[in-house]
């Protein structure tokens, strides 16, 4: 069965139709010898059942055309009255209201992470992006799954180019790739890369097989939702401890410490110069625990004698306002 048009396209449809039979019924009283007024007058009046008297005496032609026209002129304004009534009734136009509002809001957002796809991991994945302060945008086929929730979000296929940029991906620092299965993670993996050499990109993989695909598709990361939770439930089993110490640290916000990462660009006062000469933990009060390389390798527990190169990336422990400082300190915004 052919699915039913939306509300507003019914009242096009309905409002076209009766601006047709009007047209058809005022072309009409006009061959039958009525001025442009009372052609326009006798169709209106005819059409909406108001039954003022005809500003014209009807001959027996103007009585049969005017049966014609209550018949299907009455139907189409009372259709075009309804769809209406329905936008009204129902809260469509409320909700287009607030979908204009929203895609102003979208519009005006740079440097946003994308989440493609509503379910349990992209649930997951908002919340916590929007704990941690950053704006998402979250988008899906699915209408009835994004109805009420609390982020901006676009409604439409996720592989479809036009809904990647409503979500304002041009924009994007990062989209996320949680939908249901590895096929359209992938398809959606490479329109993004397509669309944005420089965006990264964090791909859902359900299967061990999938996880390559992805990474030759374009995607930064991969993470399988499965095999990570195999390693915790094996981590809980050897050292429930740490894995509560980090949980809480990263996640809970209820301790004072915090782990955080910091780039280090080329014009950084941090780039070229050791641990010991920059005086990190006395300017800062930030614990350096590793330093990851441009290639990808990790030095951890550095000896306060490296050297911090440009493109290194710092991961240290501290306060809030410790982590705040060493941003500024490194010449961060």
């Amino acid at each position: 069965m052919a699915p039913m048009p939306s509300p507003f396209r019914r009242v096009r449809i309905g409002l076209v139709a009766l601006g047709l039979v009007v047209v058809a019924g005022t072309v009409g009283y006009l061959a039958l010898g009525f001025d442009f007024l009372d052609a326009v007058y006798q169709t209106v009046v005819t059409i909406t059942t108001v039954g003022f008297t005809s500003p014209v005496s009807l001959g027996s032609g103007a009585k049969i055309f005017t049966l014609f026209l209550i018949l299907f002129g009455v139907g189409t304004a009372l259709y075009s009255f309804g769809a209406v009534l329905e936008v009204v009734i129902e809260g469509h136009l409320r909700e287009m209201v607030r979908r204009r509002k929203m895609e102003r809001d979208i519009t005006r957002m740079t440097g946003h992470i994308i989440v493609c796809g509503w379910g349990r991991v992209g649930r997951e994945v908002a919340r916590f992006l929007a704990a941690a302060g950053r704006q998402v945008v979250v988008v899906d086929r699915d209408g009835a799954r994004l109805g009420g929730i609390a982020y901006p979000s676009v409604v439409g296929d996720v592989t479809d180019d036009d809904t990647l940029e409503q979500a304002g991906i041009g924009r994007a620092a990062t989209l996320v790739a949680a939908l249901d299965t590895d096929g359209d993670n992938l398809y959606v993996t490479v329109a993004s890369r397509s669309m944005r050499p420089d965006l990264q990109i964090i791909a859902r993989a359900r299967s061990d097989s999938s996880e390559p695909k992805l990474l030759r598709a374009g995607a930064n990361r991969v993470v399988n939702p499965q095999q990570l939770g195999g390693d915790r439930i094996a981590a809980f089993v050897t050292q429930p401890h740490v894995v509560d110490f980090v949980d809480v640290v990263m996640h809970d916000g209820t301790l004072e410490f915090r782990l955080e990462e910091l780039d280090v660009s080329t014009s950084s006062p941090l780039a070229g110069n050791t641990l010991r000469s920059v005086r990190l933990h006395d300017q800062t009060g930030v614990l350096v625990l590793a330093i990851r390389r441009p290639d990808g390798s990790f030095v951890t527990n550095p000896s306060p004698e490296i050297v911090i190169e440009a493109g290194d990336v710092l991961i240290g422990v501290g306060t809030a306002v410790q982590l705040e400082a060493l941003a500024q300190f490194a010449g961060l915004p």
